[in-house]
């Protein structure tokens, strides 16, 4: 042991870069991950075929990293890049430089609490999250133990996944659980659009046979009345779930949505979604079976366990949305989180790739749709110094 008592928290910094791996959306041309895929934009023509035409990847990565006065760094992972950064450095700081990295939870309540007024979702959660993460990977290797022991040990040998990408038909023969499609059209672009979001569903169940999962992710995209008749038309293919089909703000729509799909599909949203006031309003007004809270973007680690705290007690259960060994850590220690989302970071989803390459080094992907966590300190990973990242012009900490 360190002599914790002893150890305060010395420098905090902030980087932040395009692309770099930490935002999966930011790929280049050709990638399946943004290749015509419905959104709420795709209601206007000009901005259906790539989701970057947008600007969904122009805020890039951000990294913090958290020095201790011993010399022991931590660091997160998010996506927000200069201007999170700029909130980290500027503002968050004050709340950690002098402080007890054990405190993990007054820092928290101090941040969330002092960034109400221009906060509570989005790009600040984004930050706020990023530095817990730091945190916990700084508590981490202070104590030489992996983030899964300090919440509380794993409760199962191994992590089980399911695969999101374009081909889920491949993602069976490397051992996954299930397939999760993008839906590639929205309501907008009428009968023909739903006729071409069905063909590939019957397509793959064709593939995969009728016990292999098979999912849609809708991003947000659809409206209620669209939603229910996709829902009851691809019950035909087996479709296990209907992902994010509304905005995040539509409670009452999921509501609906989730009163009326047919009997035995699951309802599941919440990758955009902050905050356990923000999953308290989905899990009181049933909107939603799994809930799939993003741990770089809801609030870190921190929150995250009162989000699953929460689900639990309803009921629901808690798969978050992709970032890698930042939630692998904390569903390996949950009874309500029994399998996890692998993103396919390959272009065509034909291989198994780590999802931050190249920013993180050692990042552990699935063998046969399995995993095993190593017992290395903190989150078990390392930032790549071969990856630029710029750092702020001007340093409060230093």
């Amino acid at each position: 042991m360190f002599g914790m008592s002893a150890i305060k928290i010395r420098h905090v910094r902030a980087f932040y870069a395009q692309g770099g791996g930490a935002d999966y959306h930011d790929q280049s041309a050709g990638h399946w991950i943004d290749d015509h895929i419905a959104t709420p934009m795709a209601k206007y023509p000009a901005y259906r075929a790539s989701r970057q035409s947008f600007g969904l990847n122009v805020l890039g990565t951000l990294v913090v990293e958290i020095e201790a006065d011993n010399g022991t760094v931590g660091f997160g992972v998010s996506t927000g890049g200069e201007p999170a950064a700029w909130i980290v450095e500027r503002h968050l700081s004050r709340f950690l430089v002098g402080a007890d990295p054990r405190e993990i939870e007054r820092i928290w309540d101090q941040m969330y609490l002092a960034t109400l007024f221009y906060g509570r979702k989005g790009l600040v959660l984004n930050a706020i999250s990023c530095v817990d993460l730091a945190l916990w990977d700084l508590l981490g290797k202070l104590r030489q133990e992996p983030v899964y022991q300090l919440l509380g040990g794993a409760v199962r040998d191994e992590l089980i996944f399911y695969a999101t990408g374009a081909r889920p038909d491949l993602a069976q023969k490397m051992g996954f659980i299930g397939g999760k499609l993008p839906l590639r059209h929205g309501p907008a672009e009428g009968a023909e659009g739903m006729k071409e979001n069905l063909a590939p569903l019957a397509e793959m169940r064709s593939h995969v046979g009728p016990d292999f999962w098979l999912m849609y992710d809708c991003w947000m995209s659809l409206d209620v009345n669209y939603a229910v008749r996709f829902a009851h038309a691809a019950a035909e293919y087996g479709l296990k779930w209907i992902e994010e089909a509304l905005p995040p703000d539509d409670y009452w729509g999921y509501a609906e949505l989730r009163k009326n799909v047919p009997r035995g599909m699951l309802v599941t949203t919440g990758e955009h979604e902050a905050t356990r006031w923000g999953f308290r309003m989905l899990l009181e007004m049933g909107c939603a079976d799994i809930l799939q809270p993003d741990v770089n973007w809801c609030g870190g680690i921190t929150e995250l366990i009162k989000i699953s705290a929460l689900a639990d007690a309803h009921g629901a259960l808690v798969v978050p949305h992709g970032s890698s060994v930042y939630s692998y850590h904390f569903t390996i220690t949950r009874h309500n989180s029994p399998f996890s989302e692998f993103l396919m970071m390959a272009p065509k989803a034909d291989k198994v790739v780590p999802m931050f390459s190249p920013l993180l080094l050692d990042e552990p992907v699935p063998e046969n749709g399995r995993m095993r966590l190593s017992d290395a300190p903190g989150f078990g990973v390392r930032l790549n110094p071969e990856c630029r990242l710029q750092a702020l012009h001007a340093r409060k900490n230093e």
